[in-house]
């Protein structure tokens, strides 16, 4: 699993003064589940996501995955941002296969490419252009594909379906649940929709506002349901009223 115990995190000022980030943020994410982090704007949910990543190292306390240490060394880490984080000079190929190069320089290709990018509708001549040439949503698939080909060991989303439209990002985040149900990868998704933390979160963490804290942890019955009921329109308005409160009170 991922564990996280008595995180803080802080910034270095230009005048020699810290800034504190996240104050001792606690939580655990079992192997092969997905946790949904919400909170307002600033209040480190971005800062937690570099920590996983292993590039942000200025903390104290834990940060762990199986036991060990996180580090981008010793275990695969994918990340899909929220730009997509397509390079504008490779094709949409090269973007795929950029993460499995680096961490696999022996090997041209990842294994099962081929029935993966099939699956997510990314065939030639899409292949073969550039990110710019691409709809919001293709840019996505192949975001995803990159990611997920990849076989990480944790999964981390940076509000990735921010940028598209209402309709195209419920199409994304079924893409996404679908692979996810294939591979059953550890994953932290960072989003400011409620209905997408209701939806793909089999726990939710809110953090209050900066300095961030676990204003509250809750598992999540509502994980992977789209139909209307009491319960789920009682559940996003309790956290609409969390984050209209920047971050206090209204907690489910």
């Amino acid at each position: 699993m991922i564990r996280v115990s008595g995180l803080t995190a802080f910034y270095d000022t230009a005048n020699g003064g810290r800034i504190t980030a996240l104050s001792d943020v606690s939580l655990d994410v079992p192997r092969g589940g997905t946790c949904a982090v919400i909170g307002p704007s600033g209040c480190g949910k971005s800062t937690l996501l570099r920590i996983l990543a292993g590039v942000e190292r200025r903390f104290e306390g834990e940060v762990s995955f199986a036991g060990a240490p996180i580090d981008p060394k010793r275990h695969t880490i994918g990340l899909i941002p929220q730009n997509y984080g397509l390079l504008p000079w490779k094709t949409v190929r090269e973007n795929i296969r950029l993460s499995w190069r680096v961490k696999h320089s022996d090997v041209p290709a990842p294994p099962k490419e081929s029935e993966m990018l099939a699956r997510l509708g990314l065939e030639e001549p899409l292949l073969s252009r550039f990110p710019r040439e691409l709809s919001g949503g293709q840019q996505q698939r192949a975001s995803l594909a990159r990611a997920f080909l990849l076989q990480p060991d944790v999964l981390l989303m940076d509000e990735p379906f921010s940028a598209l439209d209402a309709i195209t990002r419920e199409e994304m985040q079924e893409v996404f649940f679908d692979l996810w149900r294939t591979q059953k990868v550890t994953t932290v998704l960072v989003t400011h929709y409620v209905e997408e933390a209701l939806y793909l979160g089999q726990t939710i963490v809110a953090l209050s506002s900066a300095p961030g804290r676990v204003a509250f942890m809750t598992d999540n019955p509502l994980f992977a349901r789209r139909e209307s009921s009491e319960e789920i329109v009682a559940q996003k308005t309790r956290l609409r009223s969390f984050l209209r409160g920047k971050g206090e009170g209204a907690a489910i």
